[in-house]
């Protein structure tokens, strides 16, 4: 593999990365629309700027979660 494959092949990983993590991100604000009506722009914020693993826990919370402060707590 040449070092121009290689770096092609890294930024194919790095958007599709990038890709999931926005997408994660939109659901999580759109479930969160549903669940609790308007979402804070702070907090919308915040989510787009987690990582992965913060979204997924904070998907996984709002399944029992009451408030929008416990999704978060």
């Amino acid at each position: 593999m040449t070092t121009a494959e290689r770096l092609r092949a890294e930024g194919r990983a790095e958007g599709l990365a990038k890709g999931r993590a926005e997408g994660r991100a939109a659901t999580l604000i759109d479930l969160l629309t549903v669940k609790f009506g308007s979402v804070p722009e702070t907090t919308i914020r915040t989510i787009r700027a987690a990582g992965p693993d913060s979204a997924d826990t904070w998907l996984h919370r709002l399944i029992i979660a009451t408030t929008l402060d416990q999704v978060f707590a």
